[in-house]
């Protein structure tokens, strides 16, 4: 049997990426914010309702500009254990100190109801994830933000094409931040954006990602986090297969949920959202359970992925341990099993057979 991994980027019909490819080649303009990159932000800006699209190299950068566009060098930021890594690097590389605060356990999301307690004269942003597409509490956050005059950056890199009240989900916050790497939902190959709300906001990190000038005009220091245009040429190319994309991926999701029905814990859905179907995260009884599937999936050559393990706050190179025990029990136990828009029925109900007669090994 071919392998099957956790995901399988899409990819448009190479004609259409060669209709912009070909006008990359007639112009001559590979990168420095080309045509196409500003044709993919505008489509973006529309698609998702913002006003202020910034597409970066990545999702991980995102975060950094994101940060350093705030003004936020030094203090603490309050934000979840359960994410990739990239949430907690990005926090550490800017010189800011992680505060870990739990997660609760319906969607693992950052806990609303223990953030306040966390809030010290030191603090300074929120950074929650909206994990697998699922929303964070928007509204308690902001409310505690609010309170304390704290800034407040999303991790939406699961977050695209999700809409929370009718608007999108990374439409909240001071600033949210997506990732569109190749095993994303909608990917560029590698890239990332920030929405941001405030217009000076959004200028200060347009400097920041061009190395702080234009032409000969030097505002600020900067980085490199421009994209190329063979980048917006694929953004560009799959954004006109997002509906299909999304359809697929839904059509899949409800085949497990049918098959796996009282086989293993699933996220809450949530009133209010118009899901992206990002992941498909299955929760098993106890870790064991989790290495027993693993085991037998990939002996028939496939490969789920353990999203998201270790629990950050236990990762070995932080200064301070801070006990988050639900994001520790469910980081031991979760999985996201394959899902991507050609996936066959018929390996969806084989991985569903191999996933039943492996628990009952368990028990």
């Amino acid at each position: 049997m071919e392998k099957v991994y956790v995901t399988k980027s899409f990819l448009p019909p190479v004609e259409e990426y060669e209709f912009y490819v070909r006008q990359i080649f007639d112009s001559h303009h590979l990168t420095n914010q080309g045509m196409l990159l500003q044709k993919f932000e505008r489509s973006m800006s529309s698609f998702l309702n913002v006003d202020h699209f910034q597409y970066v190299t990545n999702g991980t950068v995102a975060l950094q500009l994101a940060l350093d566009a705030l003004d936020i060098k030094d203090g603490e930021i309050i934000t979840t254990p359960f994410s990739y890594v990239a949430t907690t690097s990005s926090i550490l590389w800017e010189r800011c100190t992680p505060v870990f605060v739990d997660i609760e356990p319906n969607n693992f999301t950052i806990d609303v109801n223990k953030i306040e307690e966390a809030v010290t004269s030191k603090t300074k942003a929120i950074l929650p994830v909206h994990v697998f597409g699922y929303a964070c509490d928007v509204d308690g956050i902001q409310k505690i933000a609010d309170k304390y005059g704290l800034k407040v950056i999303y991790d939406g890199a699961h977050a695209f094409a999700a809409k929370y009240k009718g608007r999108s989900l990374l439409d909240y916050g001071d600033i949210s931040t997506c990732s569109f790497h190749a095993t994303k939902l909608f990917h560029t190959v590698e890239g990332g954006a920030c929405i941001v709300k405030d217009k000076e906001v959004d200028k200060k990190l347009g400097f920041a990602k061009c190395f702080g000038h234009d032409c000969d005009e030097y505002f600020r220091i900067g980085i490199n986090a421009k994209q190329s245009e063979f980048h917006a040429a694929m953004g560009l190319a799959n954004l006109v297969h997002l509906d299909e994309i999304l359809q697929k991926r839904r059509n899949i999701s409800e085949l497990y949920d049918k098959l796996l029905n009282g086989c293993v814990e699933r996220p809450k859905e949530q009133e209010s959202l118009d899901y992206n179907y990002a992941y498909y995260p299955v929760l098993f009884k106890n870790e064991q359970e989790l290495l027993n599937v693993f085991e037998a999936l990939n002996a028939e050559n496939i490969f789920p992925r353990r999203y998201f393990y270790p629990s950050l706050n236990k990762l070995s190179y932080l200064k301070k341990y801070m006990p988050c025990p639900i994001s520790e029990d469910i980081s031991s136990r979760v999985a996201c099993l394959p899902l991507y828009p050609d996936l066959e029925k018929e390996c969806i109900v084989k991985i569903c057979q191999i996933i039943k007669k492996a628990q009952m090994g368990t028990n």
